[in-house]
């Protein structure tokens, strides 16, 4: 829809001090005169909720223009969602001037619905409360309801009529037996009721299946087991008697070689800005990698077709804006060492700025060796030691936590991991031949993935930019290869967009290679870095499903897309009950030039999680992510100046 211009109240309109950058973290001042603003101008009501408000970057182009001294403006991009209707409108709003850029309504049916509400979520176990058919079918299982606890969850969109522009969420339930039990223990599956958001009342409960409720505690302490805690693990301490190496200036971040921004984004987490290699040599003293890098959406789509459970596919940051959920991390437990905390602003739902303390963790790590030679010939016998810069954030959501970890290392490597832990999200178990593991006696954890998409608008060198797929090759015996031995790399450019939707091949050591085609190395080759994706599977739903069309990001993992402000979210800007419309497969749907072009990487990746019986009651931390590393960026090592240790044969004596 086209959006539409709103004028600013008659009276003096409320600003937010500036900011030091254009990209400087989202303050609450500018919280408070977002939520001023949009009063003023009439578009708060007794009902109206803020689901989402995050700061609106300047477009590309006017950042990469701007220099220290620039006048700018800061834009507030705002999700409203009338409780009384239903109804969602998007709204902008210059916090600089005080105005409201503009405003536009969020069609329900073509677009979906505006993102899930906690105070929604709160009201459900009340909504059940009162539904005659939900206690009807707690009484039917000889459940006293008071034990229940109702988990809400996001309704997806399968084309039933009585459900096309209702504002809903599906509910399932576990039993708790006292305040210390954890109901994630004692599903009540097989039936599940359908909450209509906006009337507060259940509207349908598909009670399918009478199934026995697992009764065996899931105790998270050692003792219960008959293991005391341990006692035989000794402290680690981790000292930096110089303090760290690296510097924060507002959200400026220079350590080694590297420079970058940060910001945090209430629905994509942590965002890296402008993340460049200082040298000395390159025009402002910086040579650009990545222009902006994030996680914007990550999907858990569940693998049990049974009637109650078939719809579950989460998308936790369309849906549920999962970085109001971030914890606040604790020295010695989230974070080890010499710890550098930031904390994060964002809104409550009342559009009041609301503080996420010690949201983000910064700190330096040892990382081994990070390279080392000892040499029969001329007696060199040098090592040195890895080190990375770690920026993180964690976060709940519902049964899962997951931590976000970019790493920058001193060879010039970057890497993101994402961490998953908490509990699974459980179900009876059905037996061998069902769509889940047993974890305990009768207890199911149903297969299931996440996958997530990272948005990397790369900017290698500079913003005219081009991808090769990478593979190795055997070469045919011949009289090149009479012996059979030889293989090499094959390089395959993409060229349009439709082109650049592709799989990893692990066989292949396949790599995506970005690279400069204006500026080479010393060698006369271009300069680069490769995307090294880890290979696990892709979206395992059927072509044919909702899910693949709603998330169709999962199909690939590979997107390239020329780069376009108006493009960030992976599944598109409304996700909660979308039809699937909107998101990447729109974006490439022109088939653009992307060969020398100004573009965006999207990578899926993510982890396909067939639970085991260790995973219960609390899962250790399972990994996935990708990693960037330079091909031709440096003309040689760039890490031999690190300086040898204090050992003499790290300084290369015998």
């Amino acid at each position: 829809m086209t959006a539409t211009p709103t004028r600013p109240a008659a009276t003096a309109p409320p600003t937010a001090p500036l900011t030091a950058h254009p990209l400087s973290l989202l303050t609450a001042e500018e919280v408070s005169a977002n939520r001023e603003v949009v009063d003023a101008a009439g578009l708060l009501g007794p009902d109206t909720r803020f689901v989402y408000v995050g700061l609106l970057e300047a477009p590309k182009a006017e950042l990469l223009a701007h220099a220290e001294g620039d006048p700018f403006r800061r834009t507030v991009a705002s999700i409203l969602v009338d409780r009384a209707s239903g109804a969602a409108t998007s709204v902008v709003v210059d916090v600089s001037a005080g105005a409201v850029e503009s405003t536009r309504a969020i069609d329900a049916l073509a677009e979906g619905q505006g993102p899930i509400l906690d105070e929604e979520f709160e009201d459900i176990e009340q909504i059940l409360l009162a539904s005659d058919d939900w206690l009807a079918a707690m009484a039917k299982r000889g459940i006293d309801p008071a034990m229940v606890r109702a988990v809400p969850l996001s309704a997806g969109n399968f084309g039933d009529p009585a459900e096309q522009g209702r504002r809903m969420c599906r509910v399932l339930a576990f039993l708790q037996l006292d305040e210390a039990d954890l109901p994630w223990a004692h599903p009540i599956d097989g039936v599940c009721a359908y909450v209509d958001l906006t009337e507060r009342s259940v509207f349908a409960v598909a009670d399918n299946a009478m199934m026995d409720v697992p009764m065996e505690r899931g105790e998270w302490n050692a003792e219960p087991h008959g293991s005391p805690t341990r006692t035989d693990l000794k402290p680690i301490e981790i000292t930096q008697p110089e303090g760290p190496s690296f510097t924060v200036t507002d959200n400026l971040i220079e350590w080694a070689n590297w420079q970058f921004r940060f910001t945090f984004d209430v629905r994509e987490g942590l965002v890296l800005h402008q993340l460049g290699w200082k040298d000395d040599a390159a025009p402002g003293g910086v040579r650009p990698i990545v222009n902006r890098a994030s996680i914007p959406e990550m999907v858990v789509p569940y693998g049990d077709p049974a009637p109650s459970r078939y719809w579950i596919n989460y998308f936790d940051q369309g849906e549920y804006i999962f970085g109001r959920y971030t914890n606040s991390l604790e020295l010695g437990c989230d974070c080890l060492g010499e710890i550098t905390y930031v904390d994060a602003v964002i809104a409550d739902e009342k559009g009041e700025p609301r503080t996420l303390t010690n949201a983000i963790c910064l700190h330096e790590e040892d990382y081994g060796v990070l390279w080392k030679h000892t040499d029969l010939f001329n007696g060199m016998a040098e090592t040195r030691r890895q080190r990375r810069l770690v920026i993180s954030f964690f976060l709940t959501i519902g049964n899962y936590d997951y931590g976000f970890y970019w790493y920058l290392y001193l060879d010039g490597t970057i890497e993101l991991e994402a961490k998953a832990t908490g509990i699974v999200f459980t179900s009876a178990y059905t037996g061998p031949d069902g769509f889940a593991t047993e974890m305990a006696p009768g207890l199911g954890a149903p297969f299931h993935q996440h996958l997530f998409s990272a948005r990397l608008d790369m900017a290698v060198d500079g913003h005219t930019n081009a991808v090769d797929e990478v593979d190795a090759v055997r070469v045919p015996v011949s009289d090149v290869n009479p012996y059979g031995n030889a293989f090499r790399q094959q390089h395959t450019r993409l060229r349009t967009e439709l082109e650049a939707r592709r799989h990893a091949d692990n066989l292949a050591s396949r790599t995506w290679l970005v690279t400069n085609p204006e500026r080479t190395n010393r060698l006369g080759q271009p300069v680069g870095y490769a995307l090294h994706p880890e290979g696990q599977p892709t979206l395992l739903a059927d072509p044919s499903s909702v899910i693949a069309r709603r998330g169709a990001f999962g199909t690939h993992h590979l997107w390239v897309s020329a780069h376009d402000d108006g493009h960030r979210w992976p599944a598109g800007e409304i996700v909660n009950q979308s039809p699937g419309t909107d998101g990447l497969e729109r974006y490439v749907e022109q088939d653009r030039d992307i060969d020398g072009a100004d573009i965006v990487l999207w990578h899926t990746f993510g982890l396909t999680h067939f639970p085991r019986p260790e995973d219960w009651p609390v899962m250790p931390v399972d990994y996935t992510g990708f990693t960037l590393k330079p091909v031709g960026f440096f003309d040689r090592n760039p890490a031999l100046d690190v300086p040898a240790g204090t050992t003499p044969h790290c300084r290369g004596m015998k």
